[in-house]
C-alpha cells in the first residue's frame, strides 16, 4: 500500500467533498455529516482542522478566499488542487482494487473464544446473532426507503455493509448449529478442558 502524505480517512473524505466545490472547514464538516461519512469510515471530527492544514501544507488543497457570515469569524475557503485530485483518484483506486487485512473486533474475540466455556460462548454467539438480525432488519428497511429517492451508485456502500452483516449472521447460525447439536469438532475436549478449570475462570 502506498504511503500517503496525509493518511487519515478524514483526509480522503475532505478531498472527496472538495471535488464538488470549494468549501471552508465548517461547511466540509456539515456536508460530510449529512452524508453519513462517519458511518463509512473512521472519522475523528476534532482532527478536521489539523487534517485541512496538513492537506494544504502538502499542496493537495489550497486557499481560494475567505467568507464571513454575519458576525461569525472569517472562514478560509479551500479548493482541490490538481495534485489533490490525483491523490484522491489514486487513493480510491487503491482502496477498491486491493484487499487489505482489516482487524474487526469480532475476529479478535473469536481468536480467544476457547478461553470461555462452550456453553457461555454459545449463549454469547446467540445474543450476537439476535442483535445482528435486528440490525439487518432495520438497515434493510432504511436501504429500501433510500432506494426510492437515491441512485444506487450512492448506496453501494450500504449494500456492501448489508452483505457483510448477512454473511456474518449466516456464518454464526452455522457455527451455533454445530455447537448446539454437539457436532462441532473438538467440542467435548473444549468442554472437558473448561470444566477442569477453577471457578471464576482459567488458572
Amino acid at each position: 500500500m502506498k504511503r500517503r502524505k496525509v493518511a487519515s480517512m478524514l483526509a480522503l473524505a475532505v478531498l472527496s467533498a472538495l471535488v464538488e466545490r470549494p468549501m471552508h472547514p465548517y461547511e466540509m464538516a456539515v456536508v460530510l455529516r449529512e452524508r453519513g461519512k462517519d458511518e463509512d469510515m473512521e472519522i475523528k471530527w476534532g482532527s478536521l482542522y489539523t487534517v485541512v492544514r496538513n492537506l494544504a501544507r502538502h499542496e493537495l488543497i489550497e486557499q481560494v478566499g475567505t467568507q464571513r457570515d454575519g458576525r461569525r469569524p472569517e472562514r478560509t475557503v479551500y479548493r482541490l488542487t490538481a495534485a489533490g485530485r490525483a491523490e484522491l483518484l489514486d487513493w480510491i483506486r487503491e482502496l477498491i482494487a486491493w484487499p487489505t487485512a482489516e482487524h474487526p473486533r469480532f475476529r479478535a474475540g473469536l481468536s480467544v473464544l476457547a478461553v470461555l466455556h462452550p456453553d457461555e460462548a454459545t449463549a454469547l454467539l446467540r445474543d450476537r446473532l439476535t442483535r445482528l438480525r435486528e440490525g439487518i432488519a432495520a438497515a434493510g428497511a432504511a436501504l429500501a426507503r433510500h432506494r426510492r429517492e437515491v441512485p444506487r451508485l450512492f448506496l453501494i456502500e450500504a449494500e456492501y455493509d448489508m452483505a457483510i452483516r448477512v454473511a456474518e449472521a449466516d456464518w454464526i447460525e452455522a457455527l451455533l448449529a454445530g455447537l448446539e447439536t454437539g457436532t462441532f469438532p473438538g467440542l467435548a475436549d473444549w468442554r472437558a478442558f473448561q470444566e477442569r478449570q477453577p471457578p471464576g475462570g482459567t488458572a
